[in-house]
C-alpha cells in the first residue's frame, strides 16, 4: 500500500485552511484541498498494515488502505468505485465526519494520522468534477413501496440502497427540504448546501421521491402512510434535546443550540436567492453585538461558535463540563485506537471562539425576566462522568444569549412514534433491534434507533437497515452487488488484487457489498 516507509519521509498535510479573519465574513466553505501531488504523498503514507485498525474506526468499513494505494497510484476512478463501495454520500462524510477512522490510524500511536477524510473528500470531489458520478437507476421494478419518514443521512441511505434494489421510495420529509441536520444544524461553513442538493438531484433522477413539509403522525396519518406502501422506515434522527435543569432556564434569551442553528442555517439559505429553503421564526433568535455564552463543547457548541462569530458577536465563551486535555491530546477515557470526545483546537475556537474545560453552569442570572449571566463552577475528574466540585471556584460570566448544546436525549415521541404505538428502549430511542420493530412492516434506523451518533454512523444505519427490508420484502436481504470488472482494480498479477482472490474463491467481498457465484458468470 502506497509508498514502502513513506509515512517515514513524508509528514501529514492536511486540508488548506482560509484564514480566520477573513472567512468569519461571510458564510463560504472554510477549508480547501491540497493539489493532486500532495494527496498523493498523504496516500503514499498509508503504512500497509498487517491489521489496518482504521477499518474497526470506520462505522462503514470503508476500503481506506486500498484506495489511499489508489490515489497514491493516480488511479482516481478506481479509488472513486471503491470509495463507494461502502459509502453512498463520501461528500458529507468528507466534510463533516469527525474522522474516527484517523483515531485508529496506527501512526496516530505516536505520528500524525495518514489524511483520510481529505483523500476520502479528494475522490468524491474528482469524481463529480470529471462527470464520473452519474444517476443510476435500477434496471428494473419490484413493484414493492417503502415510506421513509426522515431525510437524514440515515434516510438518505436507506432510501438510495433500496432504490438501487428496484423498490419504489418515497422519503418524507417534515422541513422544507431534505437534509435534516445536515442541512439545518451544520453551518455553511462546513458544508454548503448545493452539496446537499447536488445528491438529492442525483436519486431524484435514480427514482426516489421526496414529499418535503409532510410531518407524519401529524399532517399525515400513520394509517395512511402505511397503506400507501409495503414497509415503512423511521429514520427520524434524535431530536428532543437535553435541557439544563437550573434556576434560570426560562428566562429570555436561553435557547437550545439547534433553535439557534436552525434559524441561522435558513437565513444564510436566504441569501443564496428565492429557490433557497427559507421559513421565517416567530422569534428572531440573533448573537448580533451581544456576549454569548454556549454551553456543550462538542460539534453543536463549536457550530454556534462559528455562527455567532459571523453575526458579529461581542464576545463567544464556551463552557465545556470536560476536563482539560493532557498533553498528548487524548484524554485518559479514549486511549487509541478510539477517537477522543475533544480535540486541542477547532475550527471555531480557531475563529475567535474561547473554551473553559472542567467548568459546570449552576445558575442563569437576569433582569426584568431576560438572561444577564452565568453562574459556573470548576469542576475536576478524569471524564464527563467523574466529576467533583473544585471547592470555591465559583465564578460568574455576563450574557446576553445563552445556547444550551448538550446534546439529544431521544427521537420524538408525539406523533409517528406513538400512533405506531412502537416500543422504547431503556433510553428512549426506537426499539428494533435488527431494525424490525415489533410492528410488521415497521422500521427503525440511524439517531432514532441508536440515539445520537455520528453522520458515517447513520449512513451504515441506512444501508444494512435496507438489506433487512429488502429480504422482508423479498429480496436476497445480500448488499448491492458491484460490477465485477469495477471491483477488480488492480492490474493483473498483483497478489494483493481482488481479481487473484476471484480466482481462487467463489465470493469476493468488498466491504458491506460482494459479489457471488461462479467466476465464468462474473
Amino acid at each position: 500500500m502506497g509508498e514502502l516507509g513513506g509515512f517515514l519521509r513524508l509528514e501529514r498535510v492536511g486540508f488548506r485552511k482560509r484564514d480566520p479573519r477573513e472567512r468569519v465574513k461571510d458564510y463560504r466553505q472554510y477549508f480547501s484541498l491540497p493539489d493532486d501531488e500532495t494527496l498523493r504523498d498523504q496516500g503514499a503514507r498509508c503504512m500497509d498494515c498487517g491489521i489496518p485498525f482504521c477499518h474497526e474506526g470506520c462505522p462503514l468499513g470503508n476500503l481506506i488502505p486500498d484506495w489511499n494505494d489508489l490515489v497514491y497510484r493516480d488511479r482516481w476512478r478506481d479509488a472513486l468505485t471503491k470509495l463507494h463501495a461502502t459509502n453512498n454520500f463520501p461528500e458529507f462524510t468528507g466534510l463533516i465526519c469527525p474522522a474516527p477512522c484517523e483515531s485508529a490510524c496506527v501512526l496516530d500511536i505516536n505520528d500524525d494520522p495518514v489524511t483520510i477524510e481529505q483523500i476520502e473528500l479528494a475522490i468524491v470531489t474528482r469524481g463529480f468534477d470529471e462527470g464520473w458520478i452519474t444517476p443510476e437507476p435500477p434496471e428494473a421494478r419490484t413493484g414493492r413501496t417503502v415510506g421513509v419518514v426522515g431525510s437524514g443521512p440515515a434516510g438518505l441511505a436507506v432510501a438510495a440502497e433500496l432504490n438501487k434494489h428496484g423498490h419504489t421510495v418515497t422519503v418524507y420529509e417534515r422541513d422544507e427540504a431534505p437534509g435534516g441536520l445536515l442541512r439545518f444544524g451544520v453551518p455553511d461553513a462546513k458544508l454548503e448546501k448545493w452539496i446537499i442538493d447536488r445528491r438529492v438531484a442525483l436519486l431524484e433522477e435514480e427514482g426516489v421521491e421526496f414529499a418535503c413539509g409532510v410531518d407524519v403522525g401529524r399532517e399525515l396519518s400513520t394509517d395512511e402512510l402505511r397503506d400507501r406502501h409495503d414497509a415503512v422506515v423511521v429514520a427520524i434522527g434524535s431530536r428532543v434535546h437535553r435541557d439544563l435543569d437550573v434556576e434560570g432556564r426560562e428566562l429570555d434569551g436561553v435557547h437550545f443550540a439547534m433553535e439557534y442553528l436552525y434559524q441561522r442555517n435558513r437565513a444564510v439559505a436566504a441569501l443564496e436567492g428565492p429557490s433557497a429553503p427559507h421559513t421565517a421564526a416567530d422569534e428572531v433568535i440573533s448573537a448580533a453585538r451581544k456576549r454569548v455564552v454556549v454551553v456543550g463543547g462538542g460539534d453543536t457548541g463549536m457550530d454556534c461558535i462559528s455562527n455567532a462569530l459571523r453575526e458579529g458577536a461581542e464576545d463567544v465563551l464556551l463552557l465545556d463540563v470536560y476536563p482539560p486535555l493532557p498533553a498528548n491530546g487524548r484524554p485518559p477515557a479514549s486511549p487509541w485506537p478510539l477517537p477522543p470526545k475533544r480535540t486541542p483546537t477547532t475550527y471555531a475556537l480557531d475563529e475567535g471562539g474561547e473554551r473553559r474545560f472542567g467548568t459546570e453552569v449552576t445558575r442563569l442570572v437576569g433582569v426584568d425576566g431576560r438572561v444577564t449571566g452565568v453562574h459556573a463552577r470548576c469542576v475536576e475528574g478524569t471524564s464527563s462522568r467523574d466529576l467533583h466540585t473544585v471547592p470555591g471556584s465559583d465564578f460568574d460570566v455576563p450574557a446576553d444569549l445563552v445556547l444550551i448544546a448538550i446534546g439529544f436525549a431521544h427521537p420524538d415521541h408525539d406523533g409517528l412514534v406513538t400512533d405506531l404505538g412502537l416500543d422504547l428502549d431503556r433510553r428512549g430511542n426506537v426499539k428494533a433491534p435488527v431494525y424490525g420493530t415489533k410492528i410488521d412492516g415497521v422500521f427503525a434506523c440511524g439517531d432514532a434507533r441508536t440515539g445520537q451518533s455520528l453522520v458515517v454512523t447513520a449512513i451504515a444505519e441506512g444501508r444494512r437497515c435496507a438489506r433487512v427490508i429488502d429480504q422482508y420484502l423479498g429480496g436476497t436481504g445480500e448488499a448491492r452487488r458491484i460490477p465485477a470488472e469495477a471491483m477488480f482494480a488492480y492490474e493483473d498479477g498483483d497478489p494483493h488484487s481482488l481479481r487473484h482472490q476471484a480466482e481462487t474463491a467463489r465470493t469476493v467481498t468488498v466491504g458491506d457489498a460482494f459479489w457471488s457465484g461462479p467466476r465464468d458468470e462474473r
